[in-house]
């Protein structure tokens, strides 16, 4: 990658490879970046991944309803989304190390205050500072991951799904150890706690970062996101994402009162069922990453395969009504972990997709158009996480687990079906344009696989 507008890339024998020894080397740099990524990767998602097994259902003690219940979730993604937006496209302007830190204050300050949030009364104010409580944490959360996304993009350019996939066996610690921990500590010492010891955790990860991050300086761009979203193919990748992050974000409010009403399990016992979803997404990712950056060809096909399965795996989670099959939990726990599995299958390779596309189009090689990209990404994974809250409390309402299940599976049927369309016209069309079509392979490797970047 360019290195014109930031003395502060490494150089390509930076990138981790063989050395002359014939050993595998990593810089300092590049050491100092995969420790804080990591650190923010876990304390987030833990952060974030606390409220599953009992706010729900403490919420509606408190006067919310289940819609309510599933507005609070997504008001988080939506302020995450608006976030992304203005942070990725002025990250440059603002300092990535700098956004990063205070986003990780704000984010830790905000879940201990949330987690008092019980000593008010019930009805209104109760929900209302809920709202605004979450919505400011998204904000610090979408500070943090933007500019984290970005660095970790400008530090690996050559491996950039091997590193994103093993950053990922942290976000799946975050959230395997959330719930279950958030769970454990809420019905031994109640409301409070979790949230206390889950906000010290994350403000711990600030000292640390200000310690080992390296700073990122760059030059701005004039590129703007409305030029990414004018591609075919990145406005699809985005609908995938789109479909990922509202399957996740479905389960938030809907899984913990199924599991509890549907198999008469304790709080302190749901946060176990998350394991299923939260182990298998995490333990393999690394692999997932390391398949997308060694076969390119290979990479727009998870996201396919990966779509198709998530979607069976939503259909079988209640199961569907049409299936005629009883509900039960071992059942129910396989299926979160295929829907964890192919979320990663999907989503690992979306990245550095959205990328390459971006510099085959012209956009400059730097920290601004990856910030424009990571913007992009959070962006739509927020959108997705509000949408599939909001509509999963609703229809679970209206409807039942079972059928709300479904129509979210058929969500990622959809975006999987139009990517694998997309590919297939496009194969044809490189077989009748050779020439674009080496240049294009050409391109991709050399911003990827080879040492050359």
């Amino acid at each position: 990658m360019n290195s014109n507008n930031d003395n502060s890339l490494p150089a390509d024998n930076d990138v981790p490879g063989e050395s002359a020894g014939g050993t595998q080397r990593i810089s300092k740099t590049q050491l100092f970046t995969l420790i804080s990524a990591a650190s923010v990767n876990f304390s987030s998602m833990i952060c974030y991944s606390i409220l599953g097994p009992f706010f729900p259902n403490e919420a509606l003690q408190k006067g919310a309803d289940q819609t309510i219940v599933g507005l609070i979730f997504g008001c988080y993604a939506f302020f995450n989304l608006l976030g992304s937006l203005i942070l990725g496209k002025y990250i440059v302007q603002i300092g990535a190390k700098f956004m990063l830190i205070a986003g990780l204050f704000v984010s830790g300050v905000c879940t201990i205050i949330f987690g008092l949030l019980d000593k008010l009364p019930d009805g209104r104010l109760f929900i209302v500072l809920c709202f605004i409580i979450r919505s400011i944490d998204a904000v610090g959360f979408a500070a943090a991951m933007t500019s984290s996304f970005a660095i970790i993009a400008k530090v690996f350019p050559n491996n950039i799904a091997t590193v994103l996939g093993s950053l990922e066996v942290f976000t799946g610690l975050g959230l395997v150890l959330g719930p279950a921990i958030g769970g454990f500590l809420y019905q031994s010492y109640g409301y409070e706690i979790p949230f206390i010891a889950q906000g010290c955790v994350l403000l711990l990860m600030v000292p640390l970062n200000m310690c080992v991050l390296p700073s990122q300086d760059a030059t701005p761009s004039k590129d703007s996101f409305w030029r990414l979203f004018t591609r075919p193919k990145i406005v699809l990748i985005c609908f995938v994402i789109f479909s990922m992050s509202s399957s996740l974000g479905f389960l938030d409010p809907t899984m913990s009162l199924f599991v509890m009403e549907k198999f008469n399990l304790p709080s302190g016992y749901v946060g176990l069922v998350f394991l299923g979803l939260a182990l298998s997404y995490s333990l393999s990712s690394p692999l997932l990453g390391v398949v997308s950056d060694k076969m390119p060809t290979l990479r727009k096909w998870l996201m396919v395969i990966g779509g198709l399965s998530s979607a069976a795996g939503f259909c079988v989670l209640g199961p569907a009504p049409f299936f005629n099959i009883k509900s039960q939990l071992w059942l129910f726990v396989l299926m979160l972990a295929v829907i964890g599995f192919s979320l990663g299958m999907t989503g690992i390779p979306t990245f550095p997709e959205i990328l390459i596309c971006a510099y085959e189009n012209g956009f400059e090689e730097g920290l601004s158009t990856l910030g424009l990209v990571s913007g992009m990404f959070g962006a739509v994974w927020s959108c997705g996480m509000f949408f599939g809250p909001t509509l999963g409390g609703f229809l679970v309402e209206k409807m039942n687990f079972e059928w709300s299940a479904t129509i979210q599976g058929g969500i990622a049927l959809i975006a999987s079906v139009l990517m694998g369309i997309y590919f297939i016209i496009e194969g044809r069309w490189k077989k009748r344009s050779p020439q674009t079509s080496r240049n294009g392979s050409h391109e991709e490797s050399s911003l990827l696989l080879s040492n050359g970047i």
